[in-house]
């Protein structure tokens, strides 16, 4: 009879053919998914060609999605593009989603049901890990990694040991998935989860929305986590039901599982949270840091750029105005997102407040474009990173918060809570 396995150990050992698995172990698996970007797909590219098979393993399991410097911001990133482009082109690539019809990878690739629970997916870039909300194993790879996933279909990992993080209680008023896991991550530092797998869980985790999920899930990787994962219910199967393309499989820790620690949180005690610069464990509450005074306020990103982020947003901004000192930038995760918010009237809304609304793009969460910050100059963004010169000059400052924060930041012209302007 197997081992207690958790969710993690379960899905790798049905991936490399085995009854179990344990941490450490090393193992070989089949892949359901491989994913890059217009970054990192040009040099899995080259790799690529290196390894001297002329096909990609499977045409129907690759993804790749030019998001990060597009629409192209200059030469370069149009030639990288048009690397992707081809490539795509010549191997018959069906999930490609160029300008148009894409978005931020990781809010894209579940909107259009390409992900699914039980799947074992490795991409071409950090926040991969976004997936682990619908109950799959994804983690982030470097191009070679991925290159040689594209060719073979497998991959090699250590089986990470999981952490148990259990959040019970009611959230507080304007609390949200970006104050928890901007509390976890300030709870445990941005190592505190190194090479390990964060399973959440508890009945907050079960009351959140997808959206939530995802944006909990996308910042496993600020505390070290080599994935993060939360386990298939109702709102999981709602989720996935007529959208993901491929049949699921659910997996559920073993209640005597061996896990390498459990935090148990109580939900009450977490409050709007930011992170101050430069990392996304420097964390205080909000209430107490409002004499930070900001520049620009970035909302969207692979974390915070849903549709219920959008909605949040306009709640705050309604009838309102962006402060006259802020550049507040709104990004649509996805065209869908962008169509919906827009039939919604929510653009009516960012407009009327002063804010400008962009096409998807992760554009200033990386310092690519759309939102660049000059020397000196502060911004709160609902993306994931904050280390020196994310976005933009490295004497420049990143403030990380909810959507609900960064609003009222907008219209405060420093940090502040939704409750100030009223």
């Amino acid at each position: 009879m197997p081992r207690p396995m958790t969710i993690t150990e379960k899905i790798f050992a049905a991936h490399a053919g085995v009854d179990e698995v344990e941490p450490g172990q090393l193992i070989n698996c089949q892949l359901d998914l491989v994913l890059a970007n217009d970054v990192t797909t040009p040099i899995a590219i080259r790799e690529f060609r290196r390894i001297g098979v002329d096909h990609v393993w499977d045409a129907d399991k690759i993804a790749l999605v030019p998001d990060h410097y597009t629409p192209n911001k200059d030469i370069k990133s149009a030639e990288q593009a048009k690397m992707m482009r081809d490539f795509a082109r010549e191997q018959k690539i069906s999930h490609y989603y160029e300008i148009g019809c894409m978005g931020v990878e990781h809010a894209l690739l579940p909107e259009q049901g390409v992900v699914g629970a039980g799947d074992v997916i490795i991409g071409a870039d950090s926040h991969t890990c976004t997936y682990g909300a619908l109950g799959a194993f994804a983690t982030g790879v470097g191009s070679t990694d991925a290159a040689a996933g594209m060719a073979t279909g497998e991959a090699w990992f250590k089986v990470p040991a999981s952490i148990k993080f259990v959040v019970d209680g009611e959230l507080g008023p304007w609390v949200s998935a970006k104050d928890i896991i901007l509390h976890i991550i300030g709870l445990i530092g941005v190592d505190g989860a190194l090479y390990q797998a964060m399973e959440f869980c508890g009945s907050t985790i079960d009351a959140l929305s997808m959206e939530g999920r995802m944006t909990i899930c996308n910042m496993a990787i600020e505390a070290g986590g080599k994935s993060g994962i939360i386990a298939v219910d109702d709102i999981t199967r709602e989720y996935m039901e007529g959208r993901t393309e491929r049949p699921w499989t659910e997996y559920f820790s073993d209640e005597d599982a061996t896990y390498a620690a459990v935090y148990e949180i109580d939900a009450a005690q977490i409050k709007p949270t930011v992170a101050f610069p430069h990392l996304p464990s420097n964390t205080r509450n909000v209430e107490d840091s409002r004499d930070v005074w900001v520049d620009q306020v970035i909302i969207g990103s692979c974390t915070n750029g849903r549709l219920e982020d959008l909605r949040v947003t306009a709640e705050i901004l309604k009838g309102r105005k962006v402060h006259e000192n802020v550049r507040l930038i709104i990004l649509p995760a996805t065209q869908k997102i962008y169509r919906d918010a827009m039939h919604e009237g929510l653009f009516d809304i960012f407009l009327d407040a002063g804010a400008a609304v962009s096409t998807p793009t992760c554009g200033p969460c990386l310092g690519g474009h759309m939102g660049i910050l000059a020397a000196g100059e502060r911004a709160v963004a609902t993306t994931n990173r904050n280390f020196v010169g994310r976005m933009g000059d490295p004497t420049s400052e990143v403030y990380l918060a909810s959507p609900a924060v960064a609003a009222a930041t907008a219209v405060a012209g420093h940090i502040a809570l939704p409750e100030d302007l009223e």
